[in-house]
């Protein structure tokens, strides 16, 4: 799979059903090459014009599945307007 078709897949959290937004960058591993996070952009300060207040970044051992249209992950509601740069996932 490449980074433009996990673009296009908008991830949704399983314990709430909450929609977290599309996929807007991923972070990786360059010693070994493995996706370690995925981050998504958070809603725009003013109609989107003036950037974006936070973002969620998710662990990728938060991912539990990844369909032709979606992701589904796996995160705490209440953690996952959290700023960037702060991993959201509880899951070792």
């Amino acid at each position: 799979m490449r980074f433009c078709e996990l673009r296009q897949k908008e991830v949704i959290n399983v314990r709430d059903c909450q929609r977290l937004g599309f996929v807007a960058d991923i972070e990786f591993d360059p010693a070994c090459g493995k996706i370690c996070q995925l981050i998504i952009p958070g809603p725009g300060k003013l109609c989107g014009l003036f950037g974006r207040e936070s973002e969620c970044v998710i662990g990728w051992n938060c991912v539990r599945q990844i369909g032709t249209d979606i992701i589904l992950v796996d995160v705490d509601g209440e953690m996952a307007q959290r700023r960037c740069g702060e991993g959201i996932c509880k899951n070792g």
